[in-house]
């Protein structure tokens, strides 16, 4: 069984945790990273003969495209990470609606190719920014990745699936494949990568994605931004919370993975997702503003002639 393996390209400076601190106006002004550290994971890959997918930025993609179509031509899926890594439930549907469209066209122009899967800025589809999955069904999206079945202070959909299914709106569908997590009775842990991958021990990231692939039967899904194998990145002033989410364990992070992916088939996420769906039929469910998560209606049969 494949896991997951996902790589959100943005740089040190436009993660959500310093947009307090750090506004979109200067982003020009810092010297970029994101080309070298993208090729570290890359090259890590490549050693291990390890597919994967990158959700890029569309503020990437539109200056670096050198950098999108090496991560094509090396074999592994191009997605989208929205443009400008705004949080969608801080954005106005039309705004979300040109970024993300913005977005899809500059790396469908890079590669060549349709762009099947989305992954919002810090897993910000939440109970109150559901409508943005209607965009995502609007523009052409197989695939989401936005949705962390958890309790956060920025992000989560509890009561969410641990596992991929479909979402069902008004306008179609799209299916779902969640970050993962492990179900400890009452308590979700979250186990995807991430922040969670460097604070957490080693052990138990490794472990829990061996657990879901045997006790439970199902793919893992793990993500990593380039940034969290630089460790001589610069530092920016912002609270002790956020300066210890993005910097703790820097220096660990590309060990553990060269170590993990010795541990765990990983490939990309539109490959996992075809090989899971041809061997679970996947549950069909409906999202309400509330945190509900309902079955979806059948589809009514046609009468008989």
């Amino acid at each position: 069984m494949q896991n997951a393996f996902t790589l959100d390209v943005e740089d040190y400076f436009q993660v959500s945790a310093f947009e307090s601190v750090v506004s979109r106006d200067a982003w020009g002004q810092f010297t970029p990273r994101v080309e070298d550290n993208t090729r570290r994971v890359l090259d890590l890959l490549d050693r291990h003969g390890t597919k994967g997918t990158c959700f890029v930025l569309g503020w990437i993609a539109e200056r670096h495209p050198t950098l999108v179509k090496e991560i094509a031509a090396r074999g592994h899926e191009v997605a989208c990470h929205g443009y400008s890594h705004r949080l969608i439930y801080n954005q106005t549907p039309a705004d979300f609606a040109q970024e993300t469209r913005r977005s899809k066209d500059a790396l469908e122009q890079i590669v060549g190719k349709p762009v099947r899967g989305y992954r919002a800025a810090s897993y910000s589809i939440t109970g109150k920014s559901l409508w943005a999955l209607d965009t995502l069904i609007e523009l052409g999206f197989a695939y989401d990745s936005s949705v962390f079945p958890v309790h956060h202070d920025r992000y989560g959909i509890p009561a969410a699936p641990r596992f991929p299914h479909v979402i069902e709106r008004d306008g179609g569908s799209i299916v779902e494949f969640p970050i993962s997590t492990l179900n400890l009775g009452v308590y979700r842990l979250p186990v995807g990568g991430g922040g969670y991958f460097r604070i957490f021990p080693y052990w138990l990231s490794a472990g829990a994605i061996k657990f879901l692939n045997a006790r439970e039967r199902k793919p893992a899904m793990f993500y990593v931004h380039p940034w969290e194998v630089d460790p001589t990145q610069p530092r920016i002033g912002a609270s002790l919370l956020s300066r210890f989410r993005h910097y703790y364990h820097l220096d660990l992070c590309e060990k553990r993975l060269d170590r993990l992916l010795s541990s765990a088939p990983f490939g990309r996420t539109d490959a996992v997702l075809d090989e899971y769906a041809r061997q679970h039929p996947l549950r069909r469910l409906r999202y309400t503003e509330s945190g509900a998560v309902v079955e979806a209606p059948a589809a009514p049969q046609a009468n008989a002639a």
